[in-house]
């Protein structure tokens, strides 16, 4: 009934299942941020966009799945997103060990080293 040699291996399947979740989360997570950058979301390219999208991928890839659900995608402004297609770009150029640059933008999405506004008092 069933070939015993499929077209498709276990592995491809697997593969394909893990790109799968990884390109809805990064959608999600995109969209979290656009809300959250409003107006100023219009200021990026299509390229920006698309490196930032190939960020996020390898983001996600990086960290835990229950961190990534917690992430603050939604807080992000235009000079965070500036930075994280800084780090984007070492990373493609292998500028620094990769999981150091990953967590700098762990880092980054997480609000560390970010200016906090202080309240009038």
């Amino acid at each position: 009934m069933y070939d015993r040699h499929p077209d498709v291996s276990d592995e491809e399947i697997g593969i394909r299942a893990f790109k799968v979740k990884r390109a809805k989360a990064v959608e999600r997570a995109i969209q979290r941020l656009r809300h959250g950058m409003g107006a100023s979301w219009q200021d990026l390219n299509d390229n920006e966009i698309e490196e930032l999208e190939w960020v996020l991928g390898e983001l996600w890839s990086y960290v835990h799945r229950d961190e990534w659900e917690q992430l603050p995608f939604g807080r992000l402004a235009m000079g965070d997103v500036v930075r994280l297609l800084t780090l984007g770009s070492e990373l493609r150029r292998h500028a620094r060990p990769s999981a150091e640059i990953l967590r700098d933008m762990d880092g980054v999405v997480k609000g560390e080293g970010r200016e906090v506004p202080h309240s009038a008092e």
